[in-house]
């Protein structure tokens, strides 16, 4: 397992304890208490971070901001309701298709 996904599988769990923490004391419980839509808002904020990062090539910067990105995508999972497992089944249905034959089957799926 690499360094990064030991890393996740650990946020991960931690996130997903913080469910039952107190908003008082923990900024997770905070953004699972207000729900889906305040987790993607943190979310969408995050991403324009990165990008900003990116296009400045601010090397660090893109690092730092990717790690709030994946953090706070984390929370909205958790949000939501879906693991990483359910992200992992959707990514392994896409292992062995080009990204062109995936988008024309997104473009045609129920």
């Amino acid at each position: 397992m690499s360094r990064f996904s030991t890393t996740l599988a650990r946020l991960a769990k931690t996130i997903e304890s913080r469910k039952t923490a107190d908003p008082e004391s923990s900024y997770t419980a905070q953004l699972l208490s207000q729900g889906v839509e305040r987790a993607a808002k943190k979310l969408g904020e995050e991403s324009v971070e990165v990008v900003i990062a990116a296009v400045q090539r601010d090397k660090d910067g893109l690092a730092a901001e990717s790690a709030d990105l994946i953090y706070h995508w984390l929370v909205l999972l958790a949000a939501a309701g879906v693991s990483l497992d359910d992200v992992a089944s959707w990514l392994e249905s896409r292992e062995g298709r080009s990204g062109l034959e995936e988008k024309a089957w997104r473009g045609h799926a129920p």
